[in-house]
């Protein structure tokens, strides 16, 4: 059991994620390529307003400098800065850190120059089209771009991001889901070789015949890795709790330790998905990924729409904060950083906040600093009274929030 009676414990733990809000750099940031970083306060800086009262009040400009907010005396819970102790700096591996795995070998991302040709070969080969795209882009200007491409010469539209992904798009009254769910499964083969070993590959099928007519169909398919140990998750499964995830978390997850699946149109759905779940009895974690922060304004370096999209968050969370009560924690954080100011497309490798609140806390105060994400799984581990599973990394602040 955990190290407090079980009166004192909490029911209900909410985590979500602010997918890609660094707060800085961290020392090992030059090797990845990011000097100066800091996602948060460079959104600050290119605002003359900047609106996220509830953040506030939890204690965000208390980690970072922010242009028009100050250091705040009286907050409602702890707030801390979070290091990655794993390699890397993108979606998996800061999610999977945060539920107790050490990553000591970064996720292959293809980013800067697209997928190796012996790879891309090998792909037409296996499938019998000619792979076009093949470059880190958005997946709705691809579709622009080589939709009609794609549909009229029988070609394939391959791609990727910042993140460990390879991403195929298929039309769905041309090409049909089976085949381009089979041409993803060939990817998914080819990409477990090392040298290409991506995280996810991912099915992207469309409607439309042509330019300004194309929509993408809910019927997206992951072709994940699985966590390569056991995490958190799967421990709070296996005991009976509660594990509902919100957002992208089943995917990145590969669904493993999940108990329930929801699947958000946005951020602010995911947000209000969320407040819906609050609002029900459940014993366990409500997971959540908000991912629009990361995919729409991070990686297109646009730091207005990125500090639009927090106060959109912000009015949400003001909605979510009264339904947390005694016996409910809310820790809000990251998984990497995503400075919209700085040069390229890439994530950043940055220092993530960690905001804790519960009506019952006692202790309001600044934790300092973690040297790992996972000290949110081993919090809720010990909450929960179970046993982190072998080989994972993290200790719990559990007695800090009393």
């Amino acid at each position: 059991m955990g190290i407090f009676m079980e009166g004192k414990k909490y029911k209900r733990i909410f985590v979500l994620v602010i997918d890609s809000l660094g707060i800085g750099e961290m020392p090992d940031s030059s090797e990845y390529g990011d000097i100066g970083v800091n996602t948060l306060q460079h959104i600050s800086e290119s605002r003359e307003t900047f609106y996220i009262p509830n953040l506030t009040k939890l204690g965000i400009s208390n980690l970072t400098d922010l242009k028009q907010i100050g250091h705040q005396d009286n907050v409602l819970g702890c707030y801390m800065k979070l290091s990655e102790r794993s390699r890397g700096k993108d979606t998996m591996t800061g999610h999977w850190e945060m539920m107790g795995l050490y990553i000591t070998k970064p996720f292959k991302t293809f980013t800067e120059h697209g997928f190796p040709d012996a790879l891309i070969k090998q792909l037409e080969k296996r499938t019998g089209r000619k792979i076009i795209g093949n470059k880190s882009a958005s997946g709705t200007q691809i579709l622009e771009e080589l939709g009609e491409r794609e549909i009229n010469n029988g070609e394939l539209i391959v791609y990727t991001s910042a993140d460990s992904v390879l991403q195929i798009c298929g039309n769905e009254e041309t090409m049909g889901l089976e085949t381009l769910y089979h041409y993803c499964e060939i990817a998914r083969e080819l990409t477990m070789q090392e040298q290409w070993k991506v995280g996810r590959v991912i099915a992207r099928p469309y409607v439309g015949k042509k330019k300004g007519a194309f929509v993408r169909t809910s019927n997206r398919h992951d072709y994940a890795l699985k966590p390569f140990g056991k995490t958190v998750l799967n421990a709070l499964k296996e005991q009976g709790y509660d594990v509902i995830s919100v957002g992208k978390i089943s995917d990145i997850f590969d669904g493993e330790g999940i108990t329930q699946i929801n699947k958000s149109k946005s951020s602010v759905h995911g947000m209000e998905q969320t407040i819906q779940i609050a609002k029900t009895d459940f014993n366990g974690l409500c997971f959540v990924n908000l991912v629009d922060f990361d995919a729409l304004w991070g990686h297109r370096r646009n730091a207005v729409g990125y500090g639009d999209e927090l106060e959109r968050f912000d009015i949400k969370l003001g909605e979510l904060l009264p339904l947390i009560g005694e016996k409910d924690l809310l820790i809000i954080t990251a998984d990497h950083g995503n400075d919209p100011t700085y040069k390229g497309t890439d994530h950043t490798r940055e220092k993530v906040p960690m905001l804790a609140y519960s009506k019952s806390m006692k202790s309001k105060k600044d934790l300092k600093e973690a040297d790992t994400f996972a000290v949110i799984g081993a919090t809720i581990a010990d909450n929960f009274g179970v046993k982190m599973p072998e080989g994972t990394i993290g200790t719990s602040l559990l007695n800090c929030f009393y």
